[in-house]
C-alpha cells in the first residue's frame, strides 16, 4: 500500500527545501513566507510512497485562501502519517501547531531544523529531552543541505498513536464532549470538535452542517467562560507549547544580537529602507544589462545572425525549398523567435539576482519596507509579496495573492499585480533603452519599475475605496528569516525554474504567433508576397494606429505590435523584427526612424501599464472567480497605460524633448 505523508510547518521553516531533498523534485523555495500556496504532491525516494507539501500555517484556523487548504486537507482527504517541520529559532510559536497536529492522533515525526540559528541566537535545545516531551521522535536536520533528512524516511512509522489531549478546563471538556455526541465524531475526532470550538471556519461549516444544534453549545460555553473560546484555547495551547519548550532548553542568551539583527537595523530602516531597495533594483539592473547580460546577449545575437541563420540558408537551398518556404524560416521564425532569443541571457541574469535576494532573506525584508506605502492605499506589506514575485512573472505573483487574508484586500493585490514589470517586458526594455538611451538603460529600465509599482499604489487607493465595505482591518505579518549565503544549486535551480518558462515560450508560443505574424505580413487583400504596407497585419495595426497618435507612436507598426503582444508581451519584439525584417542589433536602427527618445519612453511606459498577457487573464478569471471582475482587471489598465503615455509624451513636448 502506498503511503500518503503530509508535510507541515509554520512559514519559512524549510518545508519546501524539505520536500526537494525527500522527493528529488524541485519546488520554489524562497527565504521568505508564502512560497508555497497550494499543495504540491512528489515521490517520495525509494518509492516510499508520496508526500504533500502544504502551505505554511502559524495555526490550522485558516486567515486565507491558501491556510484553508491545509484544514481542508486534513479533514477530507485521506493520509497515513505527517512531518512537522520546526525551526528552533522559533520553538514555541511553532509548537502550538504542532499541539494541533498532535490531537489529529496520525502518527508524527518532526524535522527539527535550524538548530545552527537557534545556536547563533544563543538557545541550546535537547532533542531527546523534546522528544520525550511530545511523545514523538525529534530529527535534527539541516534541510537546506539534506543532513539527517534521509532519517525522517528510514524511521517512517504509520501505526495508530495515543491523540495528545490538552486539559481545555472542565467547561471546555464538557462542550467538547457534547459536540462529539451532537455531531456523531468518533473518538479519533475529537480535535474537530476542538477545532470547532477554536472557531475554525472549516470546521464549523462542516459540523454545522451535520448538526445546526452545537452552534447553542458553543454559545453556551462562551457565555460561561466570559471570553471568546479561540482566545481560551489559544491561550491552553500557549502554555503547553511553553511548558515543551521549557522542557527542552539547555542554555538560553536572551541578550544575544545576531547579524542579522544588524543588518536589519540598516535595511528595513524607516528612512534609509526604501532608497537601499532601489539601489539595490539599480544595481540589479545595472549588472544586468552593462556588465553580464548584453554582452552575452551580443554573443547570442551574433551566432543566430552569422552561423545559425546560414546554416538554414545552405540547408534549404540544398534541399531545394521554395522562396515561401525560406522567407518563412529565415524571415518569420529565425528573426520572429531569434528576436527573443537573444535577450536569454539578460533574463537569466536578472532571474539569478532575483533568486539571490530571495534566497538570502533580503525580499522579506522589502516587504516590511513597504507596509508603511501599502497601509497609505489600504493593504498591508502581505500584499507586496505577490507584487515581487512578479516581477518574474505575473501569474505566480497573482496566484500567491491567495496567502492575504482579508477578501478584499487579495482582490485589490490581484487587480495592481499586472502593473509589476514582469521578465516577458524585459526584452522590449533592452531594445528600446539599448537603442534611444544606451549610455542609462539602468536608470531607464529602474524608472519603470518604480513607475509600475507607483501607479500600482494608486491603483490600490483607488480600488481599496470602491470595495470597501466596512473597516476591515487586517494584521500583517510575516517572517524575518535569518539572512543566509544562498547554496549555488539551489540558485541554479531557482534561477533555471523561473527562467525556463521563458525558453519554453519562445520554443512553443512565441514560434506558433512568429508564423501567424509573418503569414499576416506576407498577405494581403491583393494575395500574397504583398507590400508590407498593404498586407493584413497592417490592416490590423491601422485601425488602432490613428488613437495612438497623441502619445507618440501612431503607426500601424506600433499597433500591430501592441495588438500581437495581448498574446504574451515577449511577441511585441517577434512583430517588429518580422515587419522590419532584420535581426536584433539591426532592429535598434529601424526603431530610430520610427520613434524618438520621448516617443521610446511613452512606447515602454504604454507596454507596461496596458492589458495583461492572455496567461494573466486567464489566472485573473480563475482567482477572482468572476468574468465581471477578470474584465475589469484585464481593461482598466489601458485606460491607465493611456493616461500615462499620454502625460509622458505631451509634457516632454511642452518641456522641449524629442
Amino acid at each position: 500500500m502506498t503511503q500518503r505523508i503530509a508535510l507541515l510547518g509554520n512559514p519559512n521553516t524549510g518545508k519546501t527545501s524539505l520536500f526537494n531533498r525527500l522527493t528529488g523534485s524541485y519546488a520554489h523555495v524562497g527565504n521568505w513566507s508564502g512560497v508555497t500556496v497550494d499543495k504540491k504532491i512528489g515521490k517520495l525516494h525509494g518509492g516510499r510512497g508520496h508526500l504533500v507539501d502544504l502551505p505554511g500555517v502559524y495555526d490550522l484556523d485558516p486567515l486565507s485562501a491558501d491556510e484553508a487548504v491545509v484544514a481542508r486537507f486534513l479533514m477530507e482527504e485521506q493520509f497515513d502519517a505527517m512531518i512537522n517541520i520546526i525551526d528552533a529559532s522559533q520553538l514555541e510559536r511553532n509548537l502550538q501547531l504542532t499541539a494541533q497536529l498532535l490531537e489529529i492522533g496520525k502518527p508524527l515525526q518532526i524535522g527539527l531544523n535550524m538548530i545552527d540559528v537557534a545556536i547563533n541566537r544563543g538557545t541550546q535545545i535537547d532533542a531527546k529531552a523534546l522528544a520525550a516531551a511530545l511523545g514523538v521522535e525529534v530529527f535534527p536536520i539541516v534541510a537546506r543541505t539534506g543532513d539527517g533528512c534521509d532519517v525522517l524516511l528510514t524511521s517512517l512509522h504509520t501505526e495508530a498513536v495515543t491523540p495528545l489531549h490538552i486539559d481545555y478546563g472542565e467547561a471546555t471538556e464538557q462542550a467538547i464532549t457534547a459536540i462529539m455526541e451532537q455531531a456523531t465524531l468518533q473518538l479519533n475526532e475529537r480535535w474537530m470538535a476542538v477545532q470547532y470550538l477554536a472557531g475554525n471556519r472549516v470546521f464549523v461549516e462542516h459540523l454545522e452542517r451535520r448538526s445546526p444544534q452545537i452552534i447553542e453549545i458553543r454559545k453556551q460555553l462562551e457565555a460561561q467562560l466570559g471570553r471568546f473560546i479561540h482566545a481560551h484555547i489559544t491561550e491552553c495551547r500557549r502554555n503547553w507549547a511553553i511548558a515543551m519548550r521549557a522542557s527542552a532548553v539547555v542554555e538560553e542568551k536572551t541578550d544575544q544580537k545576531t547579524w542579522t539583527d544588524r543588518i536589519d537595523t540598516v535595511v528595513t530602516h524607516p528612512i534609509f529602507g526604501l532608497p537601499i531597495f532601489f539601489a539595490v533594483l539599480y544595481g540589479l539592473f545595472h549588472i544586468t544589462f552593462n556588465w553580464v547580460g548584453s554582452p552575452l546577449s551580443d554573443l547570442l545575437s551574433a551566432f543566430i545572425e552569422g552561423p545559425l541563420s546560414a546554416g538554414v540558408v545552405w540547408i534549404l537551398s540544398v534541399i531545394g525549398a521554395s522562396g515561401f518556404i525560406q522567407d518563412l524560416l529565415i524571415d518569420g521564425v529565425i528573426a520572429g523567435v531569434g528576436g527573443v532569443l537573444v535577450f536569454v541571457p539578460q533574463i537569466f541574469v536578472l532571474f539569478f539576482f532575483i533568486s539571490f535576494l530571495e534566497d538570502s532573506g533580503y525580499m522579506a525584508r522589502v516587504a516590511i519596507v513597504m507596509d508603511r506605502f501599502m497601509q497609505m492605499v489600504g493593504l498591508n506589506g502581505k500584499s507586496f509579496i505577490p507584487m515581487i514575485i512578479g516581477f518574474g512573472c505575473n501569474v505566480p505573483g497573482i496566484m500567491a495573492a491567495r496567502s492575504v487574508e482579508e477578501e478584499r484586500e487579495r482582490l485589490v493585490t490581484i487587480f495592481i499585480s499586472p502593473f509589476m514589470s514582469c521578465s516577458a517586458r524585459l526584452p522590449i526594455y533592452a531594445v528600446f533603452a539599448g537603442s534611444f538611451f544606451a549610455s542609462n538603460q539602468a536608470l531607464i529600465v529602474l524608472s519603470l519599475y518604480i513607475l509600475g509599482i507607483v501607479l500600482a499604489l494608486i491603483a490600490a487607493k483607488v480600488f481599496s475605496k470602491i470595495l470597501a465595505a466596512e473597516d476591515a482591518t487586517s494584521l500583517f505579518m510575516v517572517e524575518q528569516p535569518p539572512y543566509r549565503v544562498p547554496q549555488w544549486l539551489t540558485l541554479w535551480r531557482s534561477t533555471w525554474q523561473k527562467g525556463k518558462g521563458f525558453v519554453r515560450k519562445a520554443g512553443t508560443f512565441i514560434f506558433g504567433g512568429s508564423v501567424v505574424i509573418w503569414l499576416l505580413a506576407y498577405t494581403g487583400p491583393a494575395g500574397f508576397d504583398v507590400n508590407m504596407n498593404d498586407s493584413f497585419l497592417a490592416m490590423i495595426g491601422g485601425v488602432i494606429a490613428m488613437l495612438l497618435v497623441p502619445i507618440g507612436f501612431g503607426t500601424w507598426q506600433a499597433g500591430a505590435a501592441l495588438i500581437t503582444g495581448f498574446l504574451a508581451k515577449e511577441v511585441v519584439v517577434s512583430t517588429m523584427a518580422i515587419i522590419y525584417a532584420v535581426n536584433e542589433s539591426e532592429l535598434g536602427r529601424q526603431l530610430s526612424g520610427q520613434f524618438t527618445p520621448l516617443s521610446a519612453y511613452s512606447f515602454m511606459a504604454f507596454v507596461l501599464l496596458y492589458v495583461p498577457c492572455l496567461a494573466t487573464v486567464a489566472v485573473i478569471r480563475r482567482e477572482v472567480g468572476s468574468a465581471k471582475l477578470t474584465w475589469v482587471a484585464s481593461l482598466y489598465g489601458l485606460f491607465v497605460a493611456y493616461g500615462v503615455s499620454f502625460i509622458i509624451y505631451q509634457t516632454g513636448l511642452l518641456l522641449g524633448f524629442s
